[in-house]
């Protein structure tokens, strides 16, 4: 059963992060044919469709509007608003390996707050992990031999917004209804976004374009959904791992969909960085098999019993 549950869980965090992936190709097929903010903003609009399904069995829909820590209910409001409009932008802006990497600095944000802010305390493995990551972000760029513009750094804001506002879940604690949770990642883009697309927004003009919002709010709220059964099947580091799987939905859509060019050191940079989720998640679990072998032969004879005379 246990094998059962990580196996399940495994394939829902896998199914979460391509619902993402694909939300994130349609927000950039909207590149230049309308606004970030009206695009962030759609994601809060159709992410409403889901509440039924986030709703647990003792909660109420009054739930939404129950704001039990208000400060860190305006944090992750406010950090899920950042994060949405930041990387809309950094997707229509950038090749989305680009962007990912980028993205994929988060880890070690929350490595950094957790130790600041949690005061928790993060192993020496969980720290190269990291810093192995970074390195290939810093292949991926290679800043100084290439231009860094306003998309790199739109990307880098969502990495750092997303740290936040895992921190600040982590903080709410777990007696907070998950409809209150749920409702300060929908009021964030609806109130942030929707205020700063007035200026800009028009009416969406076509199925097409109706087609791609509804792709990208519906398939990022699927997503949220699809983490939250997840976390109820496998512990954090076995749905923590397929995030990497993103790099290659990134690859396949630049290459297929985008035409966007993709050299050699990219896919070095790729590869680095998924390598470091790799090694990070299956390590301990090696160290651990190989530490109850040893035990094993310890305690056992080095030879059979010896047979009667």
């Amino acid at each position: 059963m246990k094998n059962t549950g990580l196996s399940a869980g495994m394939m829902l965090a896998f199914a979460a992060y391509a619902s993402f992936s694909i939300s994130d190709a349609y927000s950039k097929l909207l590149a230049g044919q309308i606004d970030p903010f009206e695009v962030a903003f759609s994601g809060g609009v159709f992410g409403l469709l889901l509440i039924p399904f986030i709703r647990g069995k003792n909660e109420s829909y009054r739930d939404l509007f129950v704001i039990r820590q208000p400060v860190m209910w305006l944090v992750r409001a406010a950090a899920t608003f950042a994060a949405t409009a930041a990387s809309v932008e950094a997707f229509m802006l950038l090749p989305m390996p680009e962007a990912f990497s980028l993205i994929f600095l988060m880890p070690l944000f929350v490595t950094v707050l957790s130790v600041v802010l949690l005061r928790e305390k993060v192993s020496t493995l969980g720290w190269l992990s990291v810093i192995v990551g970074f390195i290939g972000v810093l292949i991926v760029l290679r800043p100084g031999l290439r231009a860094l513009h306003f998309g790199h750094l739109c990307a880098l804001i969502s990495a750092v917004a997303n740290a936040v506002g895992v921190i600040a879940y982590r903080m709410s604690g777990r007696n907070t209804p998950r409809l209150s949770m749920f409702s300060s990642s929908l009021c964030g883009p609806l109130l942030g976004n929707g205020a700063l697309m007035v200026a800009h927004a028009s009416w969406p003009q076509g199925a097409t374009i109706w087609m791609f919002l509804f792709g990208y709010g519906f398939l990022a709220a699927l997503g949220q959904l699809l983490m939250m059964m997840a976390a109820t099947r496998a512990t954090a580091s076995a749905i923590a791992l397929p995030q990497y799987s993103q790099m290659l939905w990134a690859v396949a859509f630049s290459f297929y969909v985008f035409h966007e060019p993709l050299d050699e050191w990219t896919f070095v940079g790729i590869a680095v960085i998924i390598a470091s989720g790799v090694f990070k998640w299956a390590y301990p679990r090696v160290a651990t098999r190989i530490a109850i072998i040893k035990q094993q032969r310890a305690v056992q004879p080095p030879c059979g019993p010896y047979p009667f005379a």
